[in-house]
């Protein structure tokens, strides 16, 4: 095997097959942060400001309703400190959480202690089991990386579909610049991409799937602006932390999992095994560059991280096995699996065309209106 080349400022290396790197040894995804990240992220005076404005213009507009806002709650850390924020600014919050059917017991109650804390509605939508089932079983034949679509899709899908039904225009997203802003997309494809998805269970699964929600290019791309939705990921504009929101969170009996997305028993699977042990993707590299570019930790502290294993092997013994009775399937066919041919998102019918079409009418239809 080759060994990897390594970035000399933050840590992600050659397992993402696009990175490049300058005469310095600094990685390609550094300059994209360097050169983007200010747009969208402001942990300072200036992003208080800016999110008081927000925060109040919602609350104007959204006076006469019941909710201010919807958020989707998974129990991890990042949407649950949102609720924290959310509720400071005295919001009234309308929090759904999609249960997929693989929620820790440690899950469930974060969730329940965060909720009670905020004092906020929470709904809870219980994805038909048979449907994910049949997806996570037809994802993992399908050879694609990117495990965590069918789960991911139809958390999305219902968020949107239940703030339709609700008439809540204001979505609030734990998604942060801080955190996550790194992420190879050579190691996955859009799962929001509806085309797609159908296209890989229509190949690898079975019979037709009987309810799981799913939402498609036009809702996302232009009846969501028509309806007036937008989305606000306040943890932008703050200066935001893993460890200093773990903090505050265990002060309303929040435990932490010991790693990002442990709220998942499938997330933390698929990212701590199946992903490294197939594809040589190790996702604690593009969590970790994130943090590294923000400031919140330092390289050599990030190195230490990435020299722990990813799995405790006794963990990892009960953790396949109980994975595998899940989903009804052997530990030989979980071995069969990992070692099939892999498989890229291209290969498979997806809606790259449609999107960037509608994205060149959008920036068309913009220039128009700035030069009236």
């Amino acid at each position: 095997m080759t060994p990897k080349t390594q970035c000399s400022r933050c840590v992600m290396d050659s397992s993402d097959p696009a990175i490049t790197f300058d005469e310095f040894g600094v990685c390609s995804h550094c300059h994209y942060f360097d050169n983007s990240a200010h747009n969208y992220w402001f942990p300072n005076q200036e992003g208080k400001r800016k999110l008081d404005g927000i925060i109040n213009s919602i609350k104007e507009k959204n006076a006469k309703k019941p909710y201010d806002c919807i958020m989707g709650i998974s129990g991890g850390v990042d949407s649950s400190y949102l609720a924290l924020v959310l509720k400071e600014y005295g919001l009234r919050v309308l929090a759904v959480h999609v249960d997929a059917g693989w929620n820790s017991e440690m899950a469930v109650s974060n969730i329940e202690n965060v909720i009670n804390h905020c004092n906020f509605d929470l709904h809870t939508h219980v994805v038909n089991w048979n449907d994910m089932k049949k997806l996570q079983l037809a994802y993992l034949k399908s050879g694609l990386a990117n495990q965590d679509v069918p789960q991911d899709h139809v958390f999305f899908a219902v968020l949107h579909k239940f703030a339709v039904k609700t008439k809540n225009n204001v979505f609030m997203s734990g998604g942060n610049v801080a955190t996550e802003y790194i992420l190879p997309q050579s190691w996955q494809g859009s799962a929001m991409d509806r085309i797609n998805l159908k296209a890989v269970y229509k190949k690898f699964g079975g019979e037709p799937l009987e309810d799981y929600e799913t939402i498609g290019l036009w809702d996302l791309y232009v009846l969501f602006r028509l309806r007036g939705m937008k989305e606000v990921r306040p943890l932008n504009y703050m200066p935001y932390t893993v460890n200093e929101a773990i903090a505050e969170l265990e002060k309303v009996g929040w435990r932490n999992y010991g790693r990002k997305h442990g709220e998942s028993f499938f997330t933390k699977f698929f990212q701590n095994y199946i992903l490294p042990e197939r594809y040589g993707y190790d996702k604690r590299i593009a969590h970790l560059s994130s943090r590294i570019l923000s400031g919140e930790i330092t390289r050599s502290y990030a190195l230490e991280v990435l020299n722990e294993p990813l799995y405790d092997p006794q963990e990892l013994e009960v953790d396949k096995k109980y994975f595998c009775k899940k989903l009804g399937i052997s530990l030989s066919d979980l071995d069969g699996y990992i070692k099939a041919p892999l498989r890229f998102y291209d290969e498979f019918p997806n809606w790259d065309l449609q999107r960037n079409s509608l994205r060149f009418i959008s920036a068309q239809w913009a220039k128009f209106k700035s030069k009236k």
